[in-house]
């Protein structure tokens, strides 16, 4: 069974950890660059963002302005924790939220697109709390922007998305796991 959304989110901590010939549809899918430990080399970067435009992806920059400027990014992720204003009205904002507090937040930074976090159960043991399918489709009703699923999302779990009113969802570490789950979205 396929899975269709509008978009398709991959968070990634390093430019080679996502193998791209897997994407075979163009404009469907965004990457969400996020790495705040190590620093990559910034022709790496520039080289996985002019292979990202020649599949039709879409990159983002996770909360650094300098490094989205330098490799000339799509767009910037806020996260949930960032709670600096931006003043760049031509660049495509996205941004991430826990709770209805957040979201409201990060509609005032001025994103476009926000990713909601917990869908499913996770295996963090700080992190105990979810919405599951109804709670969240009921919670979305609520904003006009375009809202994204991200948490536990498995591959046991993806065909329950069907039934899920989002934009889209976001995989973090499955994709690292199981990258063939890419295949498995059309």
């Amino acid at each position: 069974m396929t899975i269709i959304k509008k978009k398709y989110y991959l968070y990634i901590e390093k430019s080679d950890e996502l193998d791209l010939s897997l994407i075979k549809r163009k404009n469907k899918f965004a990457v969400i660059y996020r790495n705040n430990q190590n620093k990559e080399k910034i022709s790496n970067l520039i080289k996985f963002r002019n292979n990202c435009r020649n599949r039709g992806v879409k990159l983002y920059i996770a909360n650094n302005v300098k490094l989205f400027n330098k490799c000339k990014a799509d767009g910037l992720y806020i996260s949930a924790y960032n709670k600096k204003y931006y003043h760049m009205n031509s660049v495509d904002l996205i941004g991430s939220a826990h709770n209805f507090k957040d979201m409201k937040y990060k509609i005032k930074q001025g994103c476009k697109t926000i990713i909601l976090s917990r869908l499913f159960r996770t295996d963090y043991r700080t992190k105990k709390t979810y919405y599951g399918l109804i709670k969240f489709n009921l919670f979305i009703k609520k904003f006009k922007l375009p809202i994204v699923a991200l948490g536990g999302i498995r591959l046991e779990n993806l065909n329950k998305l069907n039934f899920l009113n989002s934009y889209g969802f976001a995989i973090l570490s499955e994709i690292k796991k199981k990258p063939a789950i890419i295949s498995r979205l059309f």
